[in-house]
């Protein structure tokens, strides 16, 4: 049985448990270190699919969905550090693109 999908709210819940126990968070660069070393992890993979970069054997296999959610994991840690409410800030940006952006690719 599949379980229930997640708020934004719930997954920073659940990265916070995370964090507190294991040490607490990094500092925001150390942070942002993260962040940018799993886009890079993920622009590998999707160059050796897309690109013209020749994957080379050693490379292990991953998967793009993989590293975008350790993407997400680096910054809702990021966002946690700072007392950032993802899920209000998520119905805002959607609600922006709604409506700034209505009729813009039709």
């Amino acid at each position: 049985m599949d379980e229930a999908p997640l708020t934004l709210r719930e997954i920073q819940i659940k990265v916070d448990d995370w964090i507190q126990e294991n040490g607490g968070y990094f500092e925001p660069l150390s942070i942002m270190a993260q962040v940018s070393e799993e886009f890079g992890e993920l622009a590998r993979i999707l160059n050796n699919l897309y690109g013209g970069r020749v994957k080379k054997l050693e490379d292990p296999k991953k998967e793009i969905g993989s590293e975008i959610s350790d993407i997400m994991f680096a910054l809702v840690c990021l966002a946690n550090s700072h007392n950032i409410d993802l899920d209000k800030l998520w119905k805002q940006t959607i609600s922006k693109r709604c409506e700034r952006d209505k009729d813009r690719y039709k």
